[in-house]
């Protein structure tokens, strides 16, 4: 209770330092302004809405493939990766179970779903569907009784959740590449896949570290990725050689599944834009997933891609370069809902104080806030953004928002969708982000990277050795011998079943 005071008293003070009013020193800076969105010309790219990350049968999830398909397509996924443990995504009518992790979805479900699409059939709401190729890309699509067909939704090309038999969920999401089919363990092995998904030439994120990490059983943000634990310094500094040696890994997921596991992933992201930016060979990016093992659990957490066409190739080139937004249903962080609460009492609109008011209840229950409890929010979109690097403004053009922090080194230092960088030199480091607040849920930019005259350098850290090599051993090597050794049974059910 005592944390919770002190937080919502120093949410009250920290209005007069973040507020749009507020009396920042003004010292003109020149900076140069390094943002992921320069390529995107917003007047003609489209925005496409993406799960990166879901489950089926195929391994421990509890819906089949058509049903999880479908159960997308209806909430307007335009993107969709099934991403299941272990099993490599290839094709919705031709995707397969992988031995070992048949296992699994035995256990789980209780019987044997392998139910894939057909070229063409009728989907569970009547609709006509069919799934169809262009070029090297797969789509699915519906056709409704007056005989319009619907949107697009199309498949990511091999997508598979890696280390699928961790102890400790070391997993990351690689897609683009055929790698991991079948391959099992994992524990605290991030480097194996990471290392292969970046010599085969494809792409991967490493999935909510707050599993991994143990950051999801904090009580507070303060005490998450404390550095001065051994434990957590450790952990990020693993992070921070993975990230900075392959450049195939784009980021970390921040907000998933309902938040509860990530929700102090963001201040992970802020750690690692600071120790990782000065070094100046690359940017962090961050993805926002559901994480669906079931149909209830999609459309809570997706990214929103920038792209001219709907193909893997603009994706792929999308994710590299950082030209997406995370977005979220869910905000489970206390001190974020404390800090949002405050910014939209001072902003003072009858639709701020409403969403206020919201939060407050949140937070009084000690819950989580979950824009699925108000099905008629809009969803929060940002449809442009303008960079003026002569006035050194950062400005959001925003949708169904009503409130947008900008973050530097982990702290809020402005409220509002345009941000002048002069007002705030003593409080910026190496970047600014923004992310955006409303009733119909979060949506956060990725880094803008700013270089100028006293910006944070650092040199490359010195040898790191990564104790999960040993974790692997210990813990894989059984399971590895466990399955070689159940190789043949699991076959001869394999084959009955299938």
């Amino acid at each position: 209770m005592l944390k919770k005071i002190l937080a919502v008293m120093t949410a009250a003070a920290m209005l007069f330092a973040i507020a749009p009013f507020s009396f920042a020193s003004d010292n003109d800076v020149d900076y140069t302004i390094n943002s992921p969105y320069e390529g995107v010309d917003f007047s003609t790219y489209n925005r496409y809405k993406a799960d990166l990350h879901s489950h089926t049968t195929f391994s421990d999830g509890s819906n089949s493939l058509p049903e999880m398909v479908e159960r997308h397509y209806e909430l307007g996924f335009d993107i969709l990766a099934i991403s299941d443990h272990g099993t490599v995504s290839y094709g919705f009518t031709s995707q397969r179970h992988n031995e070992p992790m048949l296992v699994f979805s035995l256990i789980d479900n209780g019987e044997y779903v392998g139910d894939v699409l057909s070229e063409s059939g009728v989907a569970a709401n009547g609709n006509a569907y069919s799934v169809y190729n262009k070029g090297t890309d797969e789509y699915y699509a519906q056709t409704f009784s007056s005989g319009e067909k619907g949107q697009e939704l199309m498949r990511v090309p091999y997508a598979n959740e890696q280390n699928p038999t961790s102890f400790n969920n070391a997993h990351v999401n690689s897609w683009f590449v055929d790698y991991g089919h079948g391959v099992v363990g994992g524990t605290s092995n991030y480097l194996s896949p990471i290392s292969k998904v970046d010599e085969l030439g494809g792409l991967c994120v490493i999935n909510h570290p707050g599993e991994y990490t143990n950051a999801r059983d904090e009580e507070s943000t303060a005490d998450a990725y404390n550095l001065e634990d051994s434990t957590y310094e450790y952990k990020i500094n693993k992070f921070i050689n993975i990230l900075n040696t392959y450049h195939a890994c784009i980021g970390i997921d921040i907000n998933s599944k309902g938040d509860s596991r990530t929700r102090y992933d963001r201040k992970l992201w802020d750690i690692l834009l600071q120790k990782i930016l000065p070094i100046g060979e690359r940017n962090v990016f961050a993805i926002a997933t559901s994480d669906a093992h079931n149909l209830n659990i999609v459309d809570s957490g997706y990214t929103v891609m920038l792209m001219p066409e709907l193909t893997s190739d603009n994706l792929k080139s999308a994710l590299a370069n950082g030209e997406f937004f995370a977005a979220s249903k869910y905000l489970g962080n206390y001190d974020e809902q404390v800090r949002y609460k405050a910014s939209l009492e001072a902003i003072g609109t009858a639709e701020a104080l409403e969403l206020a008011g919201l939060l407050g209840n949140v937070i009084n229950a000690n819950d989580k806030f979950n824009a699925t409890d108000y099905p008629e929010a809009a969803a929060p979109v940002i449809s442009n953004i303008t960079v003026d690097e002569t006035e050194d403004t950062i400005t959001l053009t925003t949708e169904n928002t009503l409130v947008t922090h900008w973050i530097a080194d982990g702290k809020v230092i402005h409220v509002g969708n345009t941000i002048d960088l002069d007002d705030y030199s003593e409080e910026i480091g190496k970047y600014v982000r923004a992310e955006s607040l409303g009733k119909g849920g979060i949506i956060y930019t990725q880094a803008f990277v700013l270089d100028y005259d006293g910006a944070p350098t650092a040199e490359k850290d010195g040898f790191f050795f990564d104790w999960g090599t040993i974790a692997s051993a210990i813990c894989d090597i059984p399971v590895k011998i466990l399955v070689g050794l159940l190789k043949t049974p699991i076959k001869v059910v394999f084959d009955i079943l299938v």
